[in-house]
């Protein structure tokens, strides 16, 4: 389990230096675009679909690792009312149902990337698959997030006794 787990927090480390490097990367594409276009007379044809492309990519891992830290669908009122394991109860249906969700996207998304990899992005000239790409690995990244949470909340609710227990 601990194996398991520092793989997820690398993992995800991965994940959000590679969305903030994309972040930028889009700004500054975006950037250009402004400079080209207004100030240079030029619009360059990449930049705008780039940056999209870049954002996108940014968008999806950005939603990994907002399920990362519990950013899911949630009933809160429902929940505060709720205490011990209908409490936990709550959270496993809101996860299960999380994870049907996202494993559905990430179906979708791959059956769609797989079927648009022949199609190229003309301003860029590379297959429009690789921005696609960006479904099935941002809500495959969501499922392995929501997964760890709710085993790493498991792990904490794990009751301990004191001996003035019994």
């Amino acid at each position: 389990m601990r194996l398991l787990c520092l793989a997820e927090t690398y993992l995800f480390k991965l994940a959000s230096a590679l969305a903030q490097i994309l972040l930028v990367g889009s700004a500054c594409a975006a950037f250009w675009q402004v400079i080209a276009r207004f100030v240079l007379h030029s619009p360059a044809d990449w930049s705008e679909v780039a940056t999209r492309a870049l954002l996108i990519w940014t968008v999806l891992l950005g939603v990994a690792l907002a399920f990362r830290h519990g950013a899911m669908i949630s009933v809160e009122m429902l929940r505060n009312a709720l205490q011990g394991r209908a409490r936990r109860a709550l959270e496993i249906a809101i996860g299960a149902i999380c994870v049907l969700f996202l494993g559905t996207l990430a179906w979708i998304g791959g059956q769609m990337t797989w079927r648009v990899r022949f199609q190229n992005v003309p301003s860029l000239d590379i297959s429009i698959s690789w921005i696609y790409l960006a479904i099935p690995v941002g809500a495959t990244l969501a499922v392995i997030a929501v997964i760890a949470r709710l085993a790493r909340a498991e792990e904490d609710d794990v009751p301990v006794r004191n001996d003035a227990q019994g």
